[in-house]
């Protein structure tokens, strides 16, 4: 099986990424108009946003997406996701690696994130790329009320640390 392609995300991409959306993330899934809004500042020489897409050469299908906003030498990874049939196979990794590439080009000095505290898995990818727990936001992710752990990356550095 050919590893799926990683290419900017593109409006036409927009309804396969929003049922992948709503499949991965039910309860607080970005709506249509979030999508949009982001991809708005994606493109051009004002650009604070980057949002990729991973694709299957096979059929077209997205089986991942990520994104990256940008401002005042501070990155911000806003969104992660993975099919379940695509997870385990190292596509997480790639998304961030793409991610971090654009945050270098962004100039950005650090890079956050929130991830979900309940949410292992993430915590660990985060963590072999040099993340570090900074902090919580309580009851971030609702309905639910879950707390959201706060990483940080200082990017300068952090070529290699992806192995392991």
């Amino acid at each position: 099986m050919t590893a799926p392609v990683l290419r900017e995300m593109r409006w036409w991409d927009l309804e396969q990424v929003l049922d992948l959306e709503r499949a991965l993330f039910p309860e607080d899934a970005w709506s249509p108009g979030m999508f949009w809004s982001e991809l708005a500042h994606a493109r051009g020489p004002l650009a604070t946003r980057r949002y990729v897409v991973a694709e299957r050469p096979a059929d077209g299908r997205v089986v991942g997406y990520a994104g990256l906003g940008a401002a005042g030498g501070l990155g911000d990874v806003l969104t992660i996701a993975v099919a379940p049939e695509a997870q385990g196979g190292g596509l997480g990794s790639r998304l961030l690696t793409e991610l971090l590439r654009h945050a270098t080009a962004f100039e950005c000095d650090q890079v956050l994130l929130e991830v979900r505290v309940d949410n292992t898995r993430a915590q660990k990818l985060y963590e072999r790329f040099g993340f570090e727990p900074i902090g919580f936001r309580r009851g971030y992710y609702q309905p639910g009320n879950v707390d959201a752990l706060v990483m940080r990356l200082t990017v300068q550095g952090t070529e290699n640390r992806q192995d392991g």
